[in-house]
């Protein structure tokens, strides 16, 4: 079964499309599969700092000041 795909239009730097063009050549792969594959890359990590955000919500609040007196007490600052 063939995977179905959705057209778009990018408008790229002049320089990096020029890279991306290279990158293509040199890898035997097409713009689109560099360009999915980065696209994928990103949102992968997006979620990754989702989920760490979520696993950290429940630690208490410090505030800046007070962070800056925990760093000076164990003499990391």
């Amino acid at each position: 079964m063939a995977t179905l795909s959705k057209r778009a239009t990018i408008y790229f730097d002049p320089v990096l499309h020029k890279t991306l063009r290279l990158k293509a050549v040199e890898t035997s792969r097409s713009l689109s599969e560099l360009v999915n594959d980065a696209v994928k890359e990103a949102l992968a990590e997006d979620a990754e700092d989702l989920a760490a955000f979520d696993e950290r919500s429940k630690e208490p609040l410090i505030s800046y000041v007070d962070m800056v007196k925990r760093l000076k007490k164990d003499g990391r600052i």
